[in-house]
């Protein structure tokens, strides 16, 4: 695997893209630097749920629909990217669902992800609290076995391991310009390279709009984590106003989406709201002690 030896590549952004390039390129015998200023994981990858979601996707968010088959080859790729990240924890292909008000809207929507090339079927709510303990909303649900999840933060550590063991270094600093073979990094020295990969978000280092915000806009996402609720597996369910997902550190509930905000302080109404409707499927949240983290 040499096909790109002598390559001197720059990646910018050490997110899930830039991270999964850095590896790629560095298995393929390029000499690739990976750069970003913060520690692996404080970026909204490491916040994330961690949802390889094609199925709910398209299906809950008109402008995705028409990505399905994009969508299902990027999460498709998944398991090859963990294999050659060793100390990854392996992908949880459980499935998801989603609480539907009858049974006539959920028929709708599985012939919808039918016709997009999906899987899925209705289930009653006995069902439903079988694959997902501690569920109490009442159903129908639709389910899917095409929705995956995998552990956000764990996966962008090992793929920083596997890359560094590919032979890639790692750069704490910002790339934020490049120019005759150059790339400027802040407070560091500039490095040749041939190629450079952005993979950061808008407003990041001083890129011209043509490469940044022209094309980029912030969303900010808010998400709680319950590190006394444990469960490791299953499904991730999804209801009016959040989804609550298993994890290794506890159960993961999420996510607001604000449109062109790219500050991380905690919105207390929000958080209220999050929590508020993971309760209503799942009662023991009400109660339980939180984390709240925004990317």
């Amino acid at each position: 695997m040499n096909d790109l030896k002598g390559l001197r590549v720059v990646v910018a952004g050490a997110g899930a893209i830039g991270s999964v390039l850095a590896l790629q390129l560095a298995r393929q015998g390029a000499q690739v630097m990976l750069a970003d200023p913060a520690a692996t994981g404080d970026n909204a990858s490491g916040v994330a749920a961690g949802m390889l979601a094609p199925a709910f996707e398209a299906l809950l968010d008109p402008v995705s629909a028409a990505l399905y088959p994009l969508m299902r080859a990027a999460r498709d790729a998944w398991p090859a990217i963990v294999q050659a990240a060793p100390s990854a924890p392996p992908l949880d292909r459980t499935g998801a669902m989603l609480r539907l008000t009858d049974v006539e809207t959920g028929a709708a929507m599985l012939a919808r992800l039918v016709a997009l090339g999906g899987r899925g079927r209705l289930i009653d709510s006995a069902e439903a609290r079988s694959l997902a303990p501690g569920l109490a909303a009442e159903g129908p649900y639709l389910f899917t076995s095409e929705d995956w999840r995998l552990e956000a933060s764990a996966t962008l550590l090992a793929l920083h391991d596997a890359f560094r063991k590919a032979g890639g270094r790692r750069l704490t600093s910002a790339a934020v310009g490049f120019d005759r073979g150059m790339v400027r990094f802040e407070g560091a020295e500039a490095k040749g390279a041939d190629l450079v990969i952005l993979a950061t978000g808008p407003k990041a280092g001083g890129w011209p709009d043509a490469l940044g915000d022209a094309h980029l806009s912030p969303i900010k996402g808010q998400i709680l984590r319950f590190p006394g609720v444990r469960q490791r597996t299953g499904p991730v369910v999804r209801g009016p106003g959040a989804y609550v997902a298993p994890g290794a550190n506890g159960l993961v509930v999420g996510a607001t989406m604000e449109q062109g905000r790219s500050d991380l302080a905690i919105d207390p109404e929000a958080v209220a709201q999050l929590r508020s409707a993971a309760a209503a499927l799942f009662p023991k949240l009400a109660d339980a002690s939180f984390i709240a983290a925004a990317g």
